[in-house]
């Protein structure tokens, strides 16, 4: 009697994991159009303003210069359960390191049940409510969970759906703390500088004028 219990409420468990599944479902295909479809490593990542659990607005922009990991799951996502707690070490590991963890919240509840979930598992990191808006924008994000990794000049440099290994997920996050990055200000400068060598060069290798060719005859014993 016990096992058939046990059984019964596994059961019940799936059940209800596959009706919300298929609400968000539902909910993923009313999309408009989208943005990142195909292979979406070296390409820009969608920038964004969620709202936090805690009422702030955040914009994927305000990290740039940092690694993001960023996060679509869901409460009723099993396997999101599992990664979270790798997210959280990650983000106490690689944190001073530059990497930012953005959780996004694809969950049809109100955001306190979310907020109550998240500090249950001890979440670390900011967490968003999702919109179809940002679904949109990463390629309709139909499967959770899935996640992507964002380099420091904001282009994406791995995506994952599913629940993989976590010796996968930290080499992603390596992948991108390794990506280059360098502030807009430097850049500039830096291109001020190559614009004035640029110009330095062509005045050494332009003709001399024709003063300059007197002068020159002039000096010649």
């Amino acid at each position: 009697m016990k096992r058939n219990a046990l059984v019964f409420i596994a059961l019940v468990v799936a059940i209800l994991a596959m009706l919300a599944s298929g609400k968000y479902l539902d909910r993923a295909r009313r999309h408009g159009p989208l943005k990142l479809v195909g292979d979406v490593q070296g390409v820009a990542a969608p920038d964004f303003t969620l709202t936090s659990l805690d009422g702030r607005k955040v914009k994927l922009s305000d990290f740039r210069g940092k690694a993001v990991l960023l996060n679509f799951w869901a409460t009723w996502c099993p396997p999101c359960k599992v990664e979270m707690p790798w997210f959280e070490d990650l983000q106490r590991q690689y944190g001073n390191a530059g990497l930012v963890v953005l959780g996004v919240a694809m969950d049809d509840t109100e955001p306190a049940k979310i907020a109550k979930y998240a500090n249950e598992l001890g979440v670390n990191y900011p967490v968003l409510l999702g919109t179809n808006q940002v679904s949109d924008d990463y390629g309709d994000v139909q499967y959770l969970p899935t996640t992507f990794y964002i380099g420091r000049d904001g282009t994406i440099v791995d995506k994952m759906t599913g629940l993989l290994d976590r010796k996968d997920v930290e080499e992603a996050v390596k992948k991108a703390l390794s990506s280059s990055a360098r502030p807009v200000d430097v850049r500039q400068k830096e291109a001020r500088v190559d614009r004035k060598s640029s110009a330095s060069k062509r005045d050494q290798t332009a003709p001399p004028s024709p003063d300059a060719m007197s002068t020159v005859v002039l000096a010649h014993p």
